[in-house]
């Protein structure tokens, strides 16, 4: 697969209280290829968003390399260029009312192509794109003030959707969210990975929705401790239990009836996995 994203002896550090410098990402080496979907885990204050907002370079990183496609944007950019990484790699937050600015849905997802320029036939054709792909169309003409959580995230993915990026970056963007509004706004990340090949950077603190991307980066103390398939992280859950983190319920679950003696595999991951492997030990007894 193409390298996307290049990350190389990336460090970062912000300033403190009394202008010294506080070390945040220490040596980051990290590929992420084209179409990928990839996790990152780490409990508060490991460095995790910080790393989303060195990618997106709303941070600049202190030294190291950052490629996007090849380019390395980690040198010094104009304007110009810095906007033109953005439009590359779009970024949606926890909060999505603070990325919606106008009154009505569709006014907001036209928002970001009417400031690139596009022409308006264009701009209309990328709205209602955006809109079909979150299955928000019947929204277009509503306040996004008036909608649901879920409703007012799919919005602001329909936003970045359509600047057309390569890469969608999201930060924690399902945490202030009901049950019902994360599986929206994870149903739809799925899709713009498996459909439109765009490349996701998802940081969550859920496990669950952790499993559905194809590789998780762990990150601790500002360093990438642990990376690999959804299986082989979940594989060893004491590992990431020492770390401050959780394991989907369904892997502890197994791990506990193993330690009770009974005779289930390591790395279930999903609900549906676990019930089918339950099942299967029931039939034997």
């Amino acid at each position: 697969m193409k390298k996307f994203i290049e990350i190389k002896n990336l460090n970062f550090s912000y300033e403190g209280d009394e202008g010294e410098r506080v070390p945040v990402l220490h040596d980051i080496n990290l590929d992420i290829n084209k179409g990928e979907f990839v996790t990152i885990l780490g409990r508060n204050g490991s460095g995790k968003s910080t790393l989303a907002k060195v990618i997106n370079m709303i941070l600049t990183p202190d030294s190291g390399e950052l490629r996007i496609d090849g380019k390395n944007i980690a040198a010094e950019l104009t304007d110009e260029e810095l906007m033109a990484v953005r439009r590359r790699v779009g970024m949606v937050f926890q909060n999505p009312d603070n990325q919606l600015v106008a009154t009505i849905v569709e006014e907001d997802i036209a928002f970001g192509p009417e400031n690139l320029g596009i022409p308006s036939a264009e701009i209309r054709q990328r709205v209602d794109d955006a809109l079909d792909t979150v299955g928000m169309k019947a929204f277009a003409r509503h306040s996004p003030h008036q909608l649901s959580g879920g409703q007012k995230q799919r919005i602001a993915i329909a936003g970045i959707i359509a600047m057309l990026p390569e890469c969608i970056i999201f930060d924690e963007s399902t945490a202030m969210l009901d049950p019902k509004g994360r599986q929206e706004v994870m149903d739809t990340i799925e899709k713009l990975n498996r459909e439109k090949g765009i490349t996701i950077i998802a940081i969550t603190h859920n496990m669950e929705e952790a499993v559905r991307g194809d590789r998780i980066v762990v990150i601790d103390g500002g360093r990438i401790v642990k990376q690999g398939t959804p299986k082989d992280v979940f594989a060893k859950p004491y590992e990431l239990w020492e770390l401050g983190l959780a394991v989907p319920q369904v892997t502890e679950l197994f791990d506990m009836l193993r330690c009770l003696g009974a005779d289930l595999p390591e790395s279930v991951i999903t609900e549906e996995e676990g019930a089918e492997k339950l099942a299967r030990l029931l039939e034997t007894k």
